[in-house]
């Protein structure tokens, strides 16, 4: 049985971690608002762009001028799997989730024969190397921004398009965390390089800007709108998914802290109630051996 003084000592470093966790939830809930807003007020403009560039993937198909972007280049065999993950740990299952979604992305790539290769923007993807040490295409560091933005995104943005143009990859998935709500975070793959087209019209929103049949004039010239469009495109995609994680990343570590903190109380008042039997215990066996002494007299 544990001593007095070996409980008193367990019982006060469970307190003070139970504070640790209840100022990280705190916190958490703090940044969750905010990072909420930001991931909210992102998804008209990446989702209405996304929309406008698979619409324009469409009609432009098979173009002799189209770009590599829309239309691919020609392959499908090399599959990058760029997995956006937070910087610090302490968040539930929030990065778990995003990393078992690109395995199992590229688990069923790879049984279709595909070269799975993977682009790690945030360090607790990191855990990739123990399955994939030899598929770790790029490891893009983050950790020395205090807050990510679109200056961020578009770093990302511009070496996955450097690396596209230099023939590393022929279609590149993108895995973050969808924030739906505090207790609840999906995550999502989606391809970004080359536009993914779906040939289901209920994917485009029914605006008179996208109805069928729209006539889409360019002004200039298309090249040159494309060519500004098409980067952004991916670049926002990246932004969002940036957005998306931060809020992810709140809920899921305020969730996980407040766990924490409820199971360190349950876990105060087990070592309360042993402690206590514990000095019961030991001041019956001090009455009975002065009694017992105090009849041998």
């Amino acid at each position: 049985m544990a001593s007095l003084k070996a409980l008193k000592i367990r019982i006060n470093s469970v307190k003070s971690t139970q504070k640790i966790t209840k100022a990280m939830k705190m916190v958490a809930a703090a940044k969750l608002r905010r990072a909420q807003e930001a991931a909210q007020a992102g998804r008209p403009y990446a989702e209405r762009l996304e929309a406008v560039v698979a619409s324009l993937s469409r009609q432009l198909a098979g173009g002799a001028t189209v770009s590599p972007l829309l239309s691919g280049t020609g392959k499908d065999q090399v599959h990058l799997l760029v997995v956006a993950t937070s910087e610090r740990g302490l968040a539930g299952a929030f990065n778990t989730n995003i990393v078992r979604a690109a395995r199992r992305k590229a688990e069923e790539l790879e049984a279709q024969g595909k070269t799975v290769r993977f682009y790690l923007a945030g360090k607790k993807g990191r855990v990739l190397r123990r399955f994939y040490p030899n598929a770790i295409a790029a490891d893009h560091e983050l950790g020395g921004h205090k807050t990510l933005g679109f200056q961020q995104a578009r770093e990302v943005a511009d070496d996955l398009l450097a690396r596209y143009a230099a023939g590393e990859f022929d279609v590149a998935h993108l895995f973050y965390a969808k924030f739906v709500s505090a207790l609840v975070q999906l995550p999502v793959g989606q391809q970004i390089i080359p536009v993914a087209v779906s040939d289901s019209k209920a994917d485009v929103p029914s605006t008179s800007a996208t109805s069928a049949g729209a006539v889409v004039e360019y002004e200039p010239d298309e090249e040159g709108i494309l060519a500004d469009l098409l980067p952004r495109n991916v670049a926002i995609q990246v932004f969002r998914a940036m957005l998306e994680n931060a809020a992810s990343e709140q809920g899921s570590r305020m969730n996980a802290m407040d766990n924490a903190t409820r199971n360190a109380g349950d876990m105060i008042n087990r070592l309360s109630i042993q402690y206590n039997r514990t000095r019961q215990a030991a001041i019956t066996t001090e009455l009975v051996e002065i009694i017992s002494g105090a009849e041998a007299l």
